[in-house]
């Protein structure tokens, strides 16, 4: 077993570095837009969008005004999509005759979607028309993975720039993210799941007679077309409501391989990218070794937590266990396509990023099985992280770490030969309080009242760690759940959709700020006293760095729910 796992995931990590690294260098080709293979084609597009929109692409904006343009952009996504929703019985391509989204799960599914969230507080195959899904989910799809990517872009601008105030234009850096890189990975994704039995049509349910004679409706729809741009655009909404655990969404090995590919490979790209542009590509190797140190020990510790099972059940005959789900670790919730193996890998690629797609249902995973993902999150988005967002979210914390060392040295702490002083560090400081304070605060107000503890499916502390995870991944922008909180009411619609909200936004306009006083700055030559920003050293220090604070932070609240539910079921008692 451990020579199985150590193979599958050297293998899959050689593919994914072998993917990234020309992608990552092709994306700093394209925002420095120096001339690409794609031009020809791409090029008269984008110069139509800009005519049609008004869009002067050689103005430059300050960093207020490039998070004034995403605000704007994201508050008209939100609406647009809101009004989808609500019309969406008066459409075409509405074979089921779906009526109407509910007004408050409406404001939640536009909140969740404009922000590269995707949670679902619904299932989409009984909820969303065609129409919704193709015009509303799948465009926004598009638009905030594009998004994450233009301001993880102006970021890096930020800190290669010196002596001016621009960070570059919002939306020609939307346009080209959208044309540029994720329309044409899409385009190569979608015909391959096609390939692999992911349906793609208009067509009605089919009404299936079963064995038994009774009536199967069989949904299906315009699956691979969103299929692709969900994992490529680290969005993760379901087309199904079993997500990436419905063989239509995702049928056999090879389209799992390409899907977990698919989460992670823009988000470890754009660390090349950064290396790439900041004129040292030893920066990116540095930050794409941190997150993978993080991505590796998570899988490896959710992977022996899950392999090792339930210790209530090794007393138990082969036939016992494995009609108790142990036979081969914990298979309860788990797709026997997938096991263990590949269920943790899936599982730990969704939420290393902010992608909500799972294969495997994580409320039925162990306690410390289930603590893995969720602490992967607690972490900010900074493992990998969301298209853009992750970038920029391991920069805030790469500051921290050479503030921290110029403390210990007693220098002046400066990142690419900027020196960072008391404005940066305030920023980074927000940035970093922000996160808990939109999952603590509105966990603790679920904790507590009547409208919160009636969505919960167990008592105890699982119930405690499904209503953690929910606020975590809603900050996070990740849209995985537990599964087993009930989601789909007005308390939590509301409040997770403000959160969903926030998580977004009041991370980047720090991010920005953060880039936009840096620019300001006149670059310093190195000298014997800086402190180098590459090599084992700083890895570890910056890999110390969230992990202090991370841990610091939200173990109050994972000893309240997993860690106790683990001491719990080693003696015997089960939630």
């Amino acid at each position: 077993m451990l020579l199985n796992s150590l193979l599958r995931i050297g293998l899959f990590y050689a593919v994914l570095i072998a993917l990234s690294v020309p992608l990552g260098l092709y994306m700093a080709r394209v925002f420095s837009e120096q001339r690409t293979f794609l031009d020809f084609l791409l090029g008269p597009v984008e110069r139509s969008i800009y005519r049609v929109c008004g869009v002067q692409r050689s103005q430059e904006m300050t960093w207020a005004e490039y998070a004034g343009a995403a605000l704007l952009f994201g508050a008209a996504s939100w609406l647009l999509l809101y009004l989808i929703q609500r019309a969406q019985y008066l459409m075409p391509f509405n074979p089921q005759r779906l009526g109407a989204v509910e007004p408050l799960l409406a404001f939640n599914t536009a909140a969740s979607f404009t922000t590269n969230t995707n949670w679902q507080a619904y299932g989409g195959e009984s909820t969303m028309s065609y129409m919704s899904q193709m015009l509303g989910l799948t465009s926004q799809n598009f638009l905030s993975a594009a998004t994450g990517i233009a301001i993880s872009i102006a970021v890096i601008r930020g800190f290669v720039r010196h002596s001016v105030k621009t960070l570059g234009n919002f939306w020609v850096d939307l346009t080209r993210a959208a044309l540029w890189v994720l329309m044409p990975l899409c385009v190569a994704l979608t015909p391959v799941y096609v390939w692999q039995g992911v349906p793609d049509n208009l067509n009605a349910y089919t009404e299936a007679k079963t064995l038994e004679g009774t009536t199967q409706i069989i949904a299906q729809g315009p699956v691979a077309s969103q299929e692709a741009i969900k994992e490529l655009g680290t969005n993760g909404g379901g087309f199904f409501n079993a997500n990436s655990a419905h063989p239509y969404e995702n049928p056999t090995p090879l389209t799992n391989l390409l899907e977990v590919l698919s989460i992670m490979l823009i988000a470890a790209a754009l660390t090349h990218t950064f290396g790439k542009l900041c004129g040292d590509r030893r920066q990116g190797w540095t930050l794409f070794a941190a997150m993978s140190l993080f991505f590796l020990a998570a899988y490896a510790l959710a992977l022996w937590a899950e392999q090792a099972g339930n210790p209530k059940f090794p007393a138990m005959g082969i036939e016992q266990r494995a009609v108790a789900g142990q036979g081969g670790g914990n298979m309860e919730g788990k797709e026997v396509r997938f096991g263990t193996i590949d269920s943790t890998l899936f599982a730990a690629a969704t939420t290393d990023t902010s992608c909500g797609a799972v294969n495997s249902m994580l409320d039925s995973y162990t306690p410390l099985g289930g603590l893995i993902p969720m602490f992967n999150m607690q972490l900010g988005e900074v493992i990998f992280g969301g298209v853009g967002s992750g970038l920029y979210g391991m920069i805030v914390m790469a500051v921290m770490a050479v503030f921290v060392a110029g403390l210990m040295v007693g220098r002046t702490p400066e990142y690419l030969g900027k020196k960072i002083e008391a404005r940066e560090m305030k920023l980074v400081m927000l940035y970093v309080l922000i996160f808990p304070a939109l999952i603590l605060l509105p966990a603790a107000a679920a904790s507590v009242t009547r409208a919160g503890l009636s969505g919960i499916a167990n008592p105890g502390p699982h119930g405690f760690s499904e209503i953690l995870y929910a606020f975590t991944e809603a900050a996070a922008n990740n849209g995985s759940a537990f599964a087993g909180l009930n989601a789909n009411t007005p308390f939590y619609n509301l409040l997770i959709g403000f959160v969903i909200l926030a998580g977004r936004f009041m991370m980047a306009i720090p991010a920005l700020a953060i880039a936009g006083s840096m620019a300001e700055k006149k670059a310093v030559a190195s000298s014997a006293g800086t402190f180098p920003t590459t090599g084992v050293t700083f890895v570890v220090l910056l890999g110390a760095v969230i992990l202090i604070v991370g841990a610091l932070i939200f173990f109050a609240g994972d000893a309240l729910g997993p860690i106790v539910e683990h001491f719990a079921m080693t003696s015997g008692r089960l939630f």
